[in-house]
């Protein structure tokens, strides 16, 4: 995991939220590594030098050509089956009891996700290696 952001009431959209903590300069401004995003950061790429890659956006709505819809298929499918990791990572993460099952106050949350988060990337990356070794 290489970012984790704290935690805001209310509700924001992910491209947003990735603007106000200065994430595009931090990527932007950075080595070269690609990120999977998922729609939600689309036109972030070009912020960021093509670091930030994100599903194909759909140029027909309607009366597309079928070559068309069997390419974008097929992109889609592939930037799915790349990104499946974080989705899984993702999943992990709000499957822990501590961010469920939150009683206290809200201003301890982002601490709680950061501290989770952590671990969670470790054991992650661990079970790859043990795997690449088998």
């Amino acid at each position: 995991m290489l970012f984790c952001s704290p935690v805001r009431p209310g509700s924001c959209a992910d491209i947003t939220q990735a603007r106000e903590l200065g994430l595009v300069q931090l990527l932007a401004g950075g080595p070269f590594m690609e990120i999977l995003a998922d729609a939600g950061y689309q036109g972030m790429a070009a912020q960021t030098g093509g670091r930030v890659v994100t599903p194909p956006h759909r140029k027909f709505k309607k009366n597309a050509p079928v070559w068309y819809e069997e390419r974008h298929e097929q992109q889609r499918r592939a930037h799915s089956s790349r990104r499946i990791r974080v989705e899984h990572g993702i999943a992990h993460l709000k499957n822990w009891r501590a961010p469920t099952r939150h009683l206290g106050r809200r201003e301890h949350m982002s601490d709680i996700v950061q501290a989770v988060a952590g671990p969670l990337s470790h054991q992650q990356t661990a079970a790859l290696d043990r795997g690449l070794r088998v």
